[in-house]
């Protein structure tokens, strides 16, 4: 694609966001009913394609057992109030009601709380023992650190998630995280991500990563693009490590890294373009966060909302729509793609006559 030029002594290549594009419909349509939204990672079979954050206003243990029951997988933030705390629902109540100039403020002071390696265990122990899948989130920068902890624990899937993950940080004060190494070394198929581009994500599956997450901030709770001046509309970017997926089945004798759609899916027309730009499945927050059982109360923040030096994120206020399962499978009460998010899904593979999530990934998609 030809670069656009932006003034003489700059150049940059056009990049689609989800609104962007739209998918076109084909010749052939199914009956909805027919079709499957399942996908498998590593030994691990999920009848949804939904991955819930790993962010305290969508996930705490309870409402990760219960997406794992309706057939997705919930993610724990390791670094939440979940394992800072013994009992975090005081807190969440008063996040709530914070006044919005305050929030982040308050936020950074409630987080400052150390982590506790025994709530890490006690948090994991709980999810495991419903039966569930159990996945876990870290950052970088506390995976050394929490590591043997959350293995002991029995996490199913490891969770190595931050604004962006590079397999060649250089830092001239730490050490930093070897992930070919340690992925190599940990008994368990790790997801690690964010990235953006082509090569980025080409560097995170040599590693061994059994999935990476693609996005840069574009969550509904960020605000990475004002504060940092970054950000890579999703659905170049998706099409983007997609491509790295396929050359990289090719370089490694037929070995295939998931590609999971992370930020600026909000609706449920944005999971069905995310799967028509080459994504196995999504990872999602603010949907999450408008179920009345989310721990946030109608409000969503992520972890870049209590950095402490420099805060990338913000506590917005979203309200709820509804019950968990009726955000995942209806009946809808509202005509904007924020509830019955899979019979969308179901909808848009039915109406382009796939089956699968694996063929609905060649569907022709247009800019509008």
């Amino acid at each position: 694609m030809a670069d656009i030029e932006i003034g003489t002594a700059k150049r940059g290549r056009r990049a689609y966001s989800f609104d962007d594009i739209a998918i076109v419909p084909s010749r052939r349509t199914r009956d909805p009913e027919e079709v499957s939204t399942a996908w498998q990672i590593d030994a691990y079979r999920f009848e949804l394609p939904v991955i819930a954050a790993p962010m305290d206003s969508v996930m705490s243990p309870e409402t990760a057992i219960a997406l794992g029951r309706h057939g997705g997988l919930g993610v724990l933030d390791l670094e939440g109030l979940w394992t800072r705390y013994d009992n975090p629902e005081k807190l969440l109540d008063e996040v709530a009601g914070l006044d919005g100039p305050l929030a982040t403020k308050r936020l950074q002071e409630i987080y400052s709380e150390p982590i506790k390696a025994e709530l890490i265990t006690a948090r994991l122990q709980q999810v495991r023992e419903s039966g569930v899948t159990v996945a876990a989130a870290l950052s970088p920068q506390r995976t050394k650190q929490f590591a043997d902890v959350v293995v002991d624990a029995g996490v199913d899937l490891f969770v190595i998630r931050g604004t962006t993950v590079s397999a060649e940080h250089v830092s001239g004060h730490t050490e930093p995280l070897n992930l070919k190494e340690f992925i190599y070394e940990l008994d368990v198929p790790v997801i690690v991500g964010g990235c953006a581009t082509y090569q980025a994500a080409l560097h995170l599956m040599r590693t061994g990563a059994a999935g990476v997450l693609v996005g840069f901030g574009g969550g509904a709770a960020h605000t990475t693009r004002s504060v940092l001046g970054i950000a890579v509309p999703m659905a170049s970017a998706v099409a983007d490590v997609a491509a790295a997926r396929r050359d990289y089945l090719d370089e490694s004798g037929g070995r295939y890294v998931h590609v999971i759609a992370d930020g600026s899916i909000g609706r449920s027309g944005d999971i069905a373009k995310a799967i028509a730009c080459g994504a196995d499945a999504v990872m999602i927050g603010s949907p999450f966060a408008r179920a009345v059982e989310a721990p946030g109360r109608g409000y969503h923040w992520g972890a870049e909302a209590w950095h402490p030096e420099l805060p990338r994120g913000a506590r917005v206020d979203i309200g709820t729509v509804g019950d968990l399962e009726s955000v995942l499978f209806g009946p809808s009460s509202v005509p904007d793609g924020t509830m019955n998010l899979i019979g969308a899904l179901r909808r848009a593979m039915a109406t382009t006559g796939y089956t699968d999530l694996k063929e609905f990934q060649r569907v022709e998609v247009v800019v509008g």
